[in-house]
């Protein structure tokens, strides 16, 4: 099965490098060397890899210049799901189990929304949610309290003026 590992959103130069915003888990190894990809139904194997101002910027094998990549601006990047191999930690998740989960506050489950996004931080990733208001919720302890993928859901304790 074939996942959504990104969006392909810009070009940087003229030789065919790409600017994709992952929305993925583990992009280091989805956007290693040799790994594949499928964008537009076209298959292409990625020559380089490098990040640049929060961007995954790919080279692919055999494309030269802007015009090999320019029809391709918008569309998802997709990828075997099992294409890259790695064991998950306890507390650990991949992307796609958790977008998607109903967020309840933790004492009167309350719904504040679903999650619709991850990003990347360095210190804590940030779930963003989304229901009558957009709220950024870290993935710590203190404030994710159990996550229950079987019924879809994550638990909260929000922090003094998350929520406000």
């Amino acid at each position: 099965m074939k996942i959504n590992i990104g969006r392909l959103v810009n070009f940087h130069g003229v030789q065919g490098e790409v600017k994709v915003l992952s929305d993925s888990d583990f992009t280091e190894e989805r956007f290693a060397t040799g790994a594949e990809v499928e964008i537009k139904g076209e298959t292409f194997i990625i020559d380089g890899y490098r990040t640049h101002k929060n961007f995954h910027m790919l080279k692919f094998r055999g494309v030269r210049n802007l015009n090999q990549v320019e029809h391709l601006k918008g569309a998802e990047l997709l990828q075997e799901e099992d294409a890259v191999e790695f064991e998950l930690g306890e507390n650990e998740f991949h992307y796609q189990e958790i977008i998607g989960l109903d967020v309840l506050i933790e004492d009167t489950l309350e719904k504040i929304g679903r999650v619709k996004e991850i990003f990347e931080t360095g210190a804590n990733d940030v779930w963003v949610v989304k229901g009558d208001r957009e709220y950024m919720i870290p993935y710590i302890e203190d404030v994710v309290k159990v996550v229950d993928l079987e019924n879809s859901r994550v638990i909260i304790s929000p922090l003094e003026g998350m929520l406000e």
